[in-house]
Order: structure tokens, then sequence, then C-alpha cells
């Protein structure tokens, strides 16, 4: 090697250790999380939540990549065990948020390899005629060689990230895998509360069938009773008319609950991924009467676990980083490129010595002129990035509201259902003196309708409540973020 081409060397080594001590630097701003609901004050505890919930409100630490945990098994009901185990196999939304993930996790890979040199190699023949007329010192050259070329170039190329734009990349990067991760528990959360609700939806009607079936059987009777007394002489063709309209009317609405109940069956099915038309679940009836207790949380808990919020948060630190990314094409560029091989116009010799060939040098880019670009591009960034600050607040007051509308749907339902309780056993203390009036003669058939078709009516009502008590208990464990064993404290998670 020749002295001019060892200072070459040497200097390039030089420059290129200069640089990557100089690489610890990062243009634009670190992320810093910010209040989460703005100008807001936090609150201490949820207003629904009576003396459960004590404690001071302390720093969310996101905690939204914990297992979520089987928190259905809360319900003791086999038949949801089965159907959550299919659905978190086989939904077809839950592949597709895993492959997103995979996605973003490439994408990290894909922005870390800027980081390092890029090393190519390019072998190529060719074979070629130069022209006859080809300008040789100001005349033609008047001869036309045909001759080969064979080259092995390896060219490497490497950008010093004295700026920190790759590593802003790189960071934005890992945010945005950390939020797929996140929109994936948030999937996942999510299609395990709709099994939850289709399935207490669908036991719920099940119920409601039974005892309109059971109703339209007494009213059966009833026709029965009413055309004997008829024949009696004691009723009326008045009251053999409304018995008759009263079963019709019932029997009538059967199918209609038949037919929610198949669609209810075919949307579980469609989660659980199965084909409906080879879909059934178990004849056996869930207890409707009392859902299971539901651990709350502090309004810091309720930051930590829900996947939906830290998903938005990673997107406010990924858009952040991004800010970083747009400062830094303000500033220059350096690149170190070189290529080494051997070229030849000859096979036999292509690989002799002689035959080598390199260069080697730094390249810097200095943007002098864009056009308003640069400037556009970081407007850009700082706007996606209140943009984000926004919609990770939305997020947050939606969770609050999720939560406080859960915990009022538990009380509320709770007291309708009383009410509406002693309301049935009102009704059918009326059902049995009407049944007495009428049969001693004292009052025509339609007092007994009205006083039966009341009594349907709340029971009705009383089993549909006891199934909205369970699917609001649903809502209550997805806008808390699930993931709690059963029986397990506070004290003990944290």
């Amino acid at each position: 090697m020749s002295a001019e081409t060892q200072r070459l060397f040497g200097l390039s080594v030089f420059l290129v250790g200069a640089l990557t001590l100089l690489e610890g630097c990062k243009v634009g701003p670190d992320y810093q999380r910010p209040a989460a609901l703005g100008t807001n004050t936090m609150p201490a505890a949820f207003t629904g939540a009576g003396e459960t919930n004590h404690g001071e409100w302390k720093v969310a630490e996101p905690s939204a990549h914990l297992p979520r945990g089987e928190w259905w098994q809360v319900f003791t009901d086999e038949e949801l065990d089965r159907l959550q185990g299919l659905a978190n196999a086989n939904n077809q939304e839950l592949v597709a948020a895993v492959a997103r993930v995979t996605e973003a996790r490439a994408e990290v890979k894909i922005a870390r390899a800027d980081l390092f040199p890029q090393i190519a190699v390019a072998p190529n023949y060719t074979r070629q005629r130069t022209s006859f007329n080809e300008p040789q010192n100001g005349h033609a050259a008047h001869s036309a060689p045909i001759y080969n070329t064979f080259t092995l170039p390896v060219a490497a190329g490497w950008e010093a990230d004295l700026w920190g734009r790759i590593r802003r990349e790189v960071e934005s990067a890992r945010a945005q895998l950390s939020a797929s991760a996140d929109d994936m528990e948030s999937a996942k959360l999510a299609i395990q509360a709709e099994v939850a609700n289709d399935y207490f939806i669908l036991r719920d009607l099940q119920l409601e069938y039974h005892v309109v079936e059971q109703t339209v059987e007494t009213y059966r009777h009833s026709l029965e009773l009413t055309m004997n007394r008829r024949r009696g002489g004691i009723a009326t063709d008045l009251d053999v008319s409304q018995a008759e309209t009263q079963l019709k009317t019932t029997e009538a609405e059967l199918p209609a609950l038949r037919l929610r109940q198949k669609q209810v069956l075919h949307a579980l099915a469609t989660l659980c991924g199965q084909p409906a038309t080879q879909f059934a679940v178990s004849s056996v009836r869930t207890n409707l009467e009392q859902p299971p207790s539901i651990p709350l949380e502090l309004p810091s808990e309720l930051l930590e676990r829900r996947p939906d919020v830290a998903a938005a948060e990673q997107r406010m630190a990924s858009a952040n980083a991004q800010v970083g990314v747009a400062k830094g094409a303000f500033y220059p560029r350096v690149l170190f490129n070189g290529v080494a091989g051997f070229q030849s116009i000859s096979a036999s010799s292509w690989f002799d010595w002689p035959s080598r060939f390199w260069s080697v040098g730094p390249t810097i880019e200095l943007p002098l002129f864009t056009g308003g670009r640069n400037k556009a591009q970081l407007a850009l960034a700082k706007a996606t990035y209140e943009e984000t600050v926004a919609n990770y607040r939305q997020t947050v007051l939606g969770a609050f509201q999720e939560v406080e509308d859960q915990l009022a749907a538990q009380q509320l339902l709770d007291e309708q259902l009383k009410a509406t309780t002693a309301s049935l056993a009102a009704a059918q203390r009326t059902l049995d003196i009407a049944n007495n009036r009428y049969k001693a003669g004292l009052v025509t058939y339609l007092e007994v309708a009205v006083a039966q078709n009341s009594e349907l009516s709340l029971e009705r009502s009383v089993v549909q409540l006891q199934g909205q008590k369970l699917v609001a208990a649903v809502g209550l464990v997805k806008a808390l973020g699930g993931g709690w064993e059963a029986g397990e404290s506070r004290e003990a998670r944290n």
C-alpha cells in the first residue's frame, strides 16, 4: 500500500471514529407522557365504586402487556369456557391482529438495518463493441474493437447517524410494535367480551322462550276451561274468543324468539371461527340470577390495564419520535461509500492481483434548498403528534365513561330487577284473584286475560333483566381491562 493510500485510509478511520463518538446526539424531543386528562384533575376514585374502592391515585405504569387472564371463569360456566377456548384459537380477527404484530416486528428490524453498513456483491459480464466513429482526441477512432468485461464489485455503504435520525426511526418503529401488541390484546379482550355477551343473551332468550312456552300451555288449558264453561252456559262466546285470541297471540311470539336465538347462535359461531351450519351450544341452562362480584380498580390502574389506552400512548411515543426524524432532515447526512473488486477483459485473468480495483470516501449531503419540503414535513410530524395526544386523552375519557356506565348499570339494573320481581309477585297474586273471581262467575274472562298478560310481561322482564345484569358485568370486565384472578386482592397484584 502506497504512503498516499495509507494516509487516505488513516484519515477515513479517524473520521469514522470521530463521527461515531458524535452519535450520542439525537435531535428532536425525548418522549414525555402528557397529562392523561389535559388540564382536568385525575379523579381519586370512580363515583359508582362505593366504599369498596379505597386508596389514593398513584402514577400509572402501563401493564397492558400482562396476560388478560381467563376472567370469564368467574361466571363458573363450563360451556362459556369451551366457547372462549374456541374463540381464542379460531377467531379470524384475532389471527389478523397477531399478524399485524408480526408485521410491526418486521418494521422494527427494517428500521434497525439502516444503523449497519450495507454490503452488496454484483458480479457481471458484458461483451461490447465500441463505435467506429467514437471521438478520440477530437477525431474519430476509426476502430471498433469487440471485447469482454468481467467485473466482480463488492460495494459497501454506511450512514453515520450523527443527529439520531435513524435511531428516532427505530424508536418510532418500536413504539408502533408495542401499540400493535396492545391492539392485539384489545382485540382479544373485545372478542372475549363479545363471546360472553352473546352467550348470556342466548341463554336469556332460551329462558324467555321457555317462559313463553309454558305460558302458551297455560293459555291452552285456560281456553279448554273456557270452552267447557261455555258449553255449560256459564261463559259466553266473547270469553271463548278472548281466550283464543290470547293463546294465538302468545304462540305467535315463539317463532320470533327462535329467530333471535338463531341469529345470536350464528354470531357466536362466527366469533368462535366455526361454520354457522355446524355450530351448536349445549342445552344446559346458565344461572342468570346473580352475576359474580367484579373487583374494581383505581383510576390509575384503569390506565395501566386497558390495552387501548396503552396502545394510544405508544402511538404518541411513535409520533414524538417522528418529530425527531423530521428535524433530522435539516442536518447534513454523512455517508461512507466504498467499492472494491476485480475487473478484466479476460476470464483467465479476472482474479489476478493486477485486476483489482477499489475506491473509498465520504459523502456529505447538505440540504440547501428543498422548496419548503423539510419545514412542511416537520409541521406535519408535530401536528400528527398533537393528534395522537388528543386521541390518547379521548381514549382515557372514553375509558372512564365506560367504567362509570357499567357501574351505574350494575346498581340501577339491580334496583330495577328488585322492583320488577316485587311487581311480578303482585301480578301473580292479582292473577290468582282474577281466576277465582272468574270461576265464581263474578267477572268476565277479560279480567283474567289482562292479569295473565301482565304476569307474563313481568316474568319476561325479570328474565331479561337477569340477562342484562350478566351482560353489564361483562361490560364492566371489559371496561376495567380484564386480567385478574378471582379473589385476588389489589395488594397481591401490586
